[in-house]
């Protein structure tokens, strides 16, 4: 048995398709375009290349998208300046601050600041505590994905055995979270494994889908670690090395290699999570203006 593969790529297209169309309704119906404003702080190559693809994202969906990149020596209130004229800027349906931030800024002062209705990252404490009861307004954007990925591949949770590996704030808890509400994409029983479980082999080889988030070591997650016919969602990048071409060479948390010929479904690294995190922080601008707009 071979797994069948999960493409991130394919199904966030198709996502981004029905996006488009909705962004063109918006602005036709109602004169709305939804804006979303970028903050990034410093010169990390990295998170350059991550603000610069959703600015190419926003041009592409029609949607009117503000960038901000400031010194790193900038200093914590500048940036809460900065925060406070986005809040109040009409134009602005969303803000996405840039993590990691430099370390004399204290990034939970930062995401306090953003207005919680202007919060796509649904980082927020208040966005966090209306997830906990079951009456988000922004799911988080890998979180989201995921369960996409899921409803979208024709995966049942409803009952499933999920086992989440790693309790992040932005991709364990949240997504153990979302599958555990009483909703359709979800209703799943979920254990939350770290690193203090005893005994993981135990957890992971009864799941019926594995979601690996351990951001540790390249390939920690082996084919003798899950059950035949898993579900297996790899949340992990790592770079191992460069082709000949100077290209990075990635893999996930898991052997993707090895796991295939035992899972059920499995996502790829490069192409699986990935895409999804930026077209779900796009659904929640668009999902944000219809907000204000009183449209929901």
């Amino acid at each position: 048995m071979t797994a069948e593969i999960i493409s991130g790529t394919a199904i966030s297209k198709q996502i981004r398709d029905e996006l488009k169309q909705e962004v063109i309704q918006l602005k036709e119906k109602h004169n709305i375009i939804p804006g979303l404003a970028t903050v990034l702080v410093g010169e990390d190559p990295a998170s350059q290349s991550y603000v610069g693809s959703k600015a190419r994202t926003c041009n592409e969906l029609g949607i009117y998208s503000e960038r901000h990149d400031l010194p790193a020596d900038t200093d914590e209130q500048t940036l809460l300046a900065l925060i406070d004229r986005l809040n109040k800027d009409t134009k602005i349906n969303g803000i996405l601050v840039q993590l990691p931030l430099p370390g004399h800024i204290n990034e939970n002062n930062v995401l306090i600041a953003i207005d919680p209705r202007k919060d796509v990252d649904g980082f927020h404490p208040i966005n966090v505590g209306k997830l906990m009861i079951g009456e988000p307004d922004y799911l988080p954007c890998t979180p989201h994905g995921i369960q996409e990925l899921l409803i979208r591949s024709g995966i049942e949770t409803e009952g499933a055995d999920v086992v989440v590996v790693g309790r992040s704030n932005i991709v364990g808890k949240p997504v153990a979270n979302i599958l555990m509400q009483k909703r359709d994409g979800a209703n799943a029983t979920v254990t939350v494994c770290h690193t203090r479980t005893r005994d993981l082999i135990s957890h992971t080889r009864r799941a019926d889908i594995l979601i690996v988030a351990a951001g540790g070591k390249p390939k920690a997650i082996t084919a003798d670690m899950i059950k035949k016919g898993a579900v297996v969602i790899d949340v992990g990048v790592h770079r191992i090395g460069k082709t000949k071409e100077g290209k990075n060479i990635l893999c996930g948390d898991v052997d993707f290699e090895s796991i295939k010929e035992k899972a059920k479904a499995i996502t790829p690294v490069p192409g699986g999570v990935g895409p999804m995190t930026i077209v779900m922080l796009m659904t929640n601008t668009v999902k944000s203006a219809r907000l204000a707009a009183g449209l929901l």
